[in-house]
């Protein structure tokens, strides 16, 4: 039987995640040159799912200040370890994975939290790409989506020099549309259907990153150099 969310009240945010958006909004702004494209693309009400690309530590900040709606992560265990701190990190929207678990309580909190109408950030390659492409994307978003039937909405953050974000580059975060469950049309939660729909959204996010480094004035990435054909010799 397929799990239902009926209520569309937003979760609301944490007193804490609001100072937090307060505070450090011109930092970011100033400092990381941040542009954004798209906010409206987030659903105002409802449980959501943002699929981005990961470049660095601070990419959940980067995207919790770009919309109005509180975003929920998961984090390390480790980083929970301290009660206070612990609570701390909750209130700032984390949620811990435990290693060796395949991410199972993660995915067990994020079903949770979109029952509740939360928006849930998913950095769908599973890892920081260091050279700034785009990586092959991970199953857990769409299993979420498959189970919750939440729309998912593309992200894509894109530093200036198309590598990695930094102090004084331009950032370029760029929100897509939302792709509602039925444009994924996942049939059923085996690795086949969850891993076609996972390139459905990857491939989403690569558009935006094109649309972005055309803005940026960086060669497109949709196809790799190496993969271009070579011009005929004579």
């Amino acid at each position: 039987m397929e799990k239902e969310i009926r209520d569309l009240t937003p979760k609301k945010k944490t007193w804490l995640y609001l100072v937090g958006q307060i505070i450090l909004w011109w930092y970011f702004h100033l400092v990381f040159r941040m542009k954004v494209e798209g906010a409206e693309n987030v659903p105002k009400e409802g449980p959501v799912l943002l699929c981005s690309n990961h470049l660095a530590k601070r990419d959940p900040v980067l995207l919790g200040l770009c919309q109005k709606r509180q975003v929920f992560y998961m984090a390390k265990e480790e980083l929970f370890q301290s009660k206070f701190l612990g609570g701390m990190f909750r209130m700032l929207g984390a949620f811990p994975v435990k290693r060796g678990t395949g991410g199972s309580d993660a995915l067990e909190d994020a079903y949770a939290l979109l029952k509740q109408n939360a928006v849930v950030g998913v950095f769908i390659e599973g890892h920081r790409s260091k050279d700034g492409l785009l990586r092959k994307p991970k199953t857990g978003a769409a299993l979420l989506a498959y189970e919750t039937k939440a729309p998912v909405v593309p992200v894509c953050i894109t530093a200036g020099d198309g590598k990695q974000p930094g102090m004084f580059k331009r950032t370029l975060i760029r929100f897509g549309k939302p792709i509602s469950a039925g444009e994924l049309n996942i049939q059923d939660d085996s690795s086949l259907q969850l891993r076609r729909a996972s390139r459905t959204i990857m491939a989403q996010i690569a558009l935006l990153r094109e649309e972005a480094c055309k803005e940026l004035g960086l060669p497109s990435q949709l196809v790799p150099p190496e993969e271009k054909e070579a011009p005929h010799a004579g």
